[in-house]
């Protein structure tokens, strides 16, 4: 596409958009997306589940695990079906969890927005410091979850599925682990993301096989997942067994956001806004997800808000402490902590592409993050044109925190 096609491109930013108009040579990443499923899809999927129906299950208690403000899974769609289903089957003694993993607590503002009007049901957020350990799983990594799911019948996780950049796919059994486990068995599952194996599309990945491994070893009963689309909408619900019902979730998710490209000199990608892009922790998603779509040494412009900065205590730890892109990659393959690895992460790709953030993101913040940084996408595309030659084609990704690129010919 060249300059003479003038379109405008929206990108999430926060809780708005960027919009511009790109010139030259260019390509438009979008994925294959399909439309609302419609107002019946949850229950659809509960009839028809890959594997046991609720009505299969029995039980007095049972413990609901949700997705927290870090993620756009619907709760307060899924969650009164669920209920509902659960008290036919004689279910009394119904808990909603957060499954905060090792994210920060909820504000009560919060979980009402994620629960809608379900808030009205008994529901706490996930404390690691009370865990009760079941066992271990066959990579070593100590299965110990959250004592309020323990301790009741029945565990059934609600999520979404999409692209993860170490876990393969979000969803199915990562509710259990690292949503409602204990710090050491997260830090555990998550050095296995030091495999090659571990990126994403990949559901054959050693973190993945793992969290299910665990949920195993908990007792995960069941799962409801959802596929969304970039307006957030449901195209399909999964239900069933935790590693049948996320495999046809997973293969959805292929279907609509899986793209094969030629690399180009200049990528462009958002992580698609809010709350994809609160902070840099989670908008690193979307550069893993289109490094596949730069040419070596080219220039990679990740478009995120990130309004709560850095997002993570370890993570910024790790930056202040890095003396050099290097030496930050080194130090991953020596040490392993929660929160460093995206620090390693963002170093590795610094060596490997020229990256720019179009962010809010104090300038010396974003350098140290090794980042150059522009206050605007036309500033950013003007920096990346200035390396890579004012003829360098462009791939531009709107939807960087659900579209794959992947080079054609590539794994």
């Amino acid at each position: 596409m060249s300059s003479k096609d003038k379109i405008v491109v929206g990108l999430g930013y926060g809780s708005g958009y960027i919009e511009f108009s790109p010139s030259g040579e260019f390509e438009v990443l979008l994925p294959r997306e399909l439309g609302s499923a419609g107002p019946g899809e949850i229950d659809r999927a509960l009839d028809e589940p890959y594997g046991p129906r609720i009505e299969d299950l029995s039980g007095k208690s049972a413990t609901i695990l949700v997705s927290d403000a870090t993620r756009p899974s619907p709760s307060h769609l899924m969650v009164p079906s669920l209920v509902r289903r659960l008290e036919r089957i004689g279910v009394e003694d119904i808990l909603v969890i957060f499954a905060l993993g090792t994210h920060r607590r909820m504000s009560v503002e919060e979980e009402a927005r994620l629960l809608g009007k379900a808030v009205c049901f008994p529901h706490l957020q996930h404390d690691l410091k009370r865990c009760t350990p079941l066992g271990e799983t066959s990579a070593g990594t100590p299965v110990e979850i959250f004592e309020e799911a323990a301790s009741r019948d029945l565990i059934i996780a609600t999520g979404n599925i999409e692209y993860h950049y170490y876990a393969g796919y979000s969803g199915g059994a990562k509710a259990v682990l690292p949503g409602i486990s204990s710090e050491e068995s997260v830090i555990a599952n998550h050095m296995l993301m030091r495999s090659p194996e571990a990126r994403s599309g990949n559901v054959k990945s050693p973190v993945r096989a793992d969290m299910e491994d665990a949920s195993d070893i908990a007792g995960l009963d069941f799962i409801l997942n959802v596929v969304l689309n970039g307006e957030k909408e449901i195209v399909s619900a999964v239900a069933g067994d935790y590693v049948k019902a996320h495999r046809h979730g997973a293969a959805t998710v292929d279907h609509m956001y899986l793209r094969e490209v030629a690399p180009a000199e200049i990528v462009v990608t958002s992580a698609g806004g809010s709350p994809k892009d609160i902070n840099l922790f989670q908008a690193q998603k979307a550069l893993d997800n289109a490094k596949g779509a730069a040419k070596p040494g080219g220039s990679i412009i990740l478009v995120a808000c990130c309004a709560e900065g850095l997002g993570n205590a370890v993570f910024k730890r790790w930056i202040g402490e890095a003396s050099s892109a290097e030496e930050c990659w080194e130090r991953f393959g020596r040490e392993y902590q929660f929160g460093g690895h995206k620090a390693a992460f963002l170093a590795l790709q610094s060596l490997q592409n020229d990256l720019i953030l179009v962010s809010d993101l104090p300038k010396e913040t974003a350098k140290a993050c090794f980042f150059r940084q522009a206050r605007t996408i036309e500033e950013a595309i003007a920096m990346a044109r200035e390396r890579q030659g004012s003829d360098a084609r462009s791939l531009i990704i709107p939807h960087g925190g659900l579209t794959l690129a992947r080079a054609k010919g590539g794994l």
